[in-house]
């Protein structure tokens, strides 16, 4: 685990049951000590796979749970009631493990649409699962999720309340079909601060808005993206809404660095794009604009091919359904503004901005002068890679 400080209370298991490939972790748990207060977010998407099903259910009706699952190389989406029974299957097999409730075990799963789950190798792997309960670490964890994703993505917060020291922590996946309104994406937040339920899921949500909703790949929403969060209590410190305010402040840090890795990780990508619409009628209108912007594949590509192309962008803009003069509007790169009050600036732009749109982290600004909406988007280029990946991967 080297200096990652991991929030007291919680151990982690991870193994690889060849759900996919031969010799890859791809079964992960985390146990909590003791009963955690229990909070999630979950994709907006119609078609909701079994696991995000069995998680809406259970914390609609238990504040607290014992423990998460998460597998990768099956996503048990879109397979019907068989596959809400094969998920509660699993959910039993790690339930004997820990002498607690099937309820209590959340899960979470990634991987192929329309594939069963492959319950013997579950039962196979569920044993060597349990041995390595407390000998694995939160980067096998965050290992053992990952499909298309390059590294796994981990961070962490300390925070001193009252002179005694809280801490956060948390994993994620996903590279590709993201685009999250809760993209393939899976996060898990760790703290050992003790939490009344009710305020950590309305925080959770709160930082999921600014964070994991406020990024972009190819526009797609997932059947399993989730945010699970677990709040142990073992470090002894209480942390509620009227002494809070750092806490869900550095939960909300937390999450956009993992949306931050999510999109440098983006399949293919070589690039992030900040962009930040400012001007906006209202904040709605704001975002509308942003993702315009950020979803287009002409502006994505434009990036890639390190091309300052202001004509794709505020094309992007006036098909976005935002209302504004388009006298008014002002686009900025790397903070060298190229469109001012609807006209193009003079000049060798293309010179100017060369060694800005070499970077890996672009900003792209926007101002459409009409009111106070505001809204920040992280997006990634779209290459030829993107496209190698998923005309191979099975989604």
């Amino acid at each position: 685990m080297g200096a990652i400080p991991v929030p007291k209370g919680f151990r982690f298991a991870a193994t690889a049951a060849e759900f996919k490939k031969k010799d890859k972790l791809d079964l992960a748990l985390i146990v909590a000590d003791e009963p955690a207060a229990a909070a999630g977010v979950f994709t907006t998407n119609l078609f909701k796979a079994a696991p995000v099903l069995q998680c809406i259910e259970t914390l609609e009706v238990l504040p607290r749970v014992r423990a998460i699952v998460a597998n990768s190389g099956q996503a048990n989406a879109c397979t019907g009631e068989e596959g809400l029974v094969n998920c509660r299957l699993t959910l039993e097999m790690v339930a004997g493990l820990l002498d607690c409730q099937m309820v209590e075990v959340l899960p979470a799963s990634t991987g192929v649409i329309g594939q069963h789950l492959k319950l013997d190798k579950w039962r196979a792997a569920v044993p060597a699962l349990g041995e390595s309960l407390g000998k694995a670490g939160p980067i096998d964890f965050a290992k053992a999720i990952m499909t298309t994703d390059k590294f796994p993505k981990i961070a962490w917060r300390r925070l001193d309340v009252d002179g005694r020291e809280v801490r956060l922590m948390g994993m994620a996946k996903g590279a590709g079909m993201i685009s999250p309104n809760m993209a393939t994406m899976l996060g898990f937040v760790l703290t050992d601060a003790a939490v009344d339920p009710a305020w950590w899921r309305e925080i959770l949500q709160k930082a999921v808005d600014e964070s994991f909703n406020r990024i972009t790949v190819d526009g797609d929403t997932s059947t399993n993206d989730c945010v699970l969060a677990l709040a142990g209590g073992a470090s002894g410190v209480t942390v509620d809404c009227e002494c809070g305010q750092e806490f869900a402040a550095a939960l909300s840090d937390l999450c956009q660095s993992l949306a931050y890795m999510i999109v440098e990780d983006a399949e293919g990508g070589t690039k992030v794009l900040r962009i930040t619409v400012v001007g906006a009628a209202d904040n709605r209108q704001a975002e509308d604009a942003a993702r315009a912007v950020g979803n287009s594949p002409l502006v994505k590509t434009a990036m890639f091919g390190k091309d300052a192309n202001w004509g794709r962008i505020v094309a992007a803009l006036g098909r976005s359904g935002a209302q504004f003069d388009p006298d008014k509007v002002s686009v900025a790169i790397g903070g060298v503004t190229i469109f001012d009050r609807g006209r193009p600036v003079a000049g060798d732009m293309d010179a100017i901005l060369a060694p800005l749109m070499r970077k890996q982290d672009v900003s792209l600004n926007v101002s459409l002068g009409q009111g106070p909406g505001e809204y920040v988007l992280l997006a990634s280029d779209l290459t030829h890679e993107y496209i190698s990946i998923n005309a191979d991967y099975r989604t």
